[in-house]
């Protein structure tokens, strides 16, 4: 395992955080030698210096995104209530570092007072939320908490109380009904009634990227990218030797030196020549496989950093003893796989839904002759993110709901599927490629954030 060098002069600056471009982050992924080196890592913020940045985009975000939010969504009052061990989906998106949970129950009120006004953010709970909310309630028993919250909606009479209450979406879910049920007993009939579920702004809220978080998502990803292209090499692997699993494990732990946190166990597995399925698949596969010269490696790496999440699937190739690059039906099948997701991302325009997209993109590999699956979802504060899904990997069909969301500008994206393609050095085997690359659509096109795979990782 190499050995990790930290970066523990960086300022605290938010251009400094963004000392690498999305540019070199793909650079590093394509080289015909990458396997040789591993590209320097860059610049990673310790815990207590990550605090700054994250509470300055917190705050550009309430001050500037939430007013626009809560006006095309048709709510002049949203109320997000929860208790410890029982988190809303959006709570943690809206409290500043160092914030775990919430404590006994916390309450966080938004009142949009209107344009030129912007959006009171008040606290009525327990403990304070320092300088970003203000506190509205000084303490006290749990009945005089909830009064202390009726008296403050009807001072300010709001037209429409977004509570988050969804049937479909989890995270428009997050009002127990425990605390929906002492909501609705504190309040006069004539403010119940006002009360309507907040699904529309919760994801709305959570799928809208800002600048803030665009200049720095492309260090994130490349991030990512880059510990693949470590463990895709031979600094880590020995054929003959390395099982799917050491490598899974090595990028598992290479994220914890790093201080960063993966949001699923990596993994690895392995297509061969002669094999009908893959080897060492984490859901289908055998467990003691080693890898060998000739071999096809694939892999699933997700992490969180900053608040913002990645997912990424890439392809590895082993070479043989006499090989100086892979066979040219594999180098075709990644072309193949770029040419997929050409067609994917041309099919993203604003407004469309996740389904319109998947039947788009789909009919139109179809009439180009590419066997793909599509499996697109958001990415942003969780990796598996809100807004909309474009296809599943078990269901090529619409998705109800999920899929009927509209795609608006600003939103990122796991561009996720597989082709398949025939390797006539293989016997016309059918080998899958299967790709996962960060992105971001602005309204216009869909930019990937740190470049695409669009060369192997060799192992030499």
């Amino acid at each position: 395992m190499t050995r990790l060098v930290r970066a523990h002069a960086l300022p605290l600056a938010l251009g400094c955080v963004l000392s690498v471009a999305a540019g070199s982050a793909a650079t590093s992924a394509e080289r015909p030698d990458q396997g040789r080196e591993i590209a320097a890592m860059p610049g990673i913020l310790d815990h207590r210096d990550r605090v700054e940045p994250v509470n300055r985009m917190l705050v550009d975000r309430l001050d500037n995104l939430l007013p626009r939010l809560m006006r095309e969504t048709g709510f002049d009052m949203w109320l997000v209530i929860n208790r410890e061990y029982a988190e809303d989906p959006v709570y943690l998106t809206l409290v500043p570092e160092p914030v775990f949970a919430a404590r006994r129950t916390t309450i966080l009120m938004f009142f949009d007072r209107g344009p030129g006004e912007g959006v009171e953010r008040l606290t009525v709970s327990r403990y304070p939320i320092a300088n970003v909310y203000e506190a509205a309630w000084e303490g006290g028993d749990l009945d005089e908490q909830w009064e202390r919250l009726a008296e403050l909606i009807a001072e300010r009479d709001p037209k429409r109380i977004g509570v988050d209450t969804s049937r479909d979406w989890a995270f428009g879910d997050g009002l127990s009904s425990g605390l929906r049920a002492r909501l609705e007993a504190a309040l006069p009939k004539k403010l119940r009634e006002r009360l309507a579920p907040a699904e529309e702004l919760c994801i709305r809220w959570l799928e809208t990227r800002s600048k803030l978080e665009l200049e720095l998502y492309p260090q994130i990803v490349g991030i990512a990218r880059r510990v693949i292209a470590e463990a895709f090499s031979d600094r880590v692997i020995s054929p003959g030797v390395t099982k799917p699993a050491d490598v899974a494990w090595y990028i598992r732990e290479r994220f914890e030196q790093l201080q960063l946190r993966p949001w699923f166990q990596p993994y690895v597995n392995v297509q061969r020549d002669g094999a009908t399925h893959d080897l060492d698949d984490p859901f289908f596969g055998k467990n003691d496989v080693v890898i060998r010269r000739g071999d096809v490696l694939h892999t699933d790496v997700g992490l969180c950093y900053l608040r913002l999440c990645t997912d990424t699937q890439e392809m590895g190739y082993v070479l043989r003893a006499d090989e100086e690059r892979a066979p040219e039906g594999l180098e075709l099948a990644l072309r193949e796989g770029n040419r997929w997701q050409d067609t994917l991302t041309a099919a993203f325009v604003t407004g469309r839904t996740g389904n319109e997209i998947l039947s788009t993109a789909r009919t139109v590999a179809e009439l180009e002759g590419i066997r793909a699956s599509i499996y697109t979802h958001p990415l942003g504060f969780y990796g598996h993110a809100a807004g909309p899904t474009i296809g599943m990997w078990d269901n090529q069909g619409p998705t109800p709901v999920r899929g009927d969301w509209p795609l608006h500008p600003n939103t990122g994206y796991a561009i996720e599927g597989n082709i398949k393609v025939r390797v006539p050095e293989w016997d016309n085997q059918w080998v899958q490629i299967k790709l996962e690359q960060s992105a971001v659509f602005d309204g216009r096109r869909v930019l990937y954030l740190a470049g695409r795979q669009t060369n192997w990782h060799l192992v030499r």
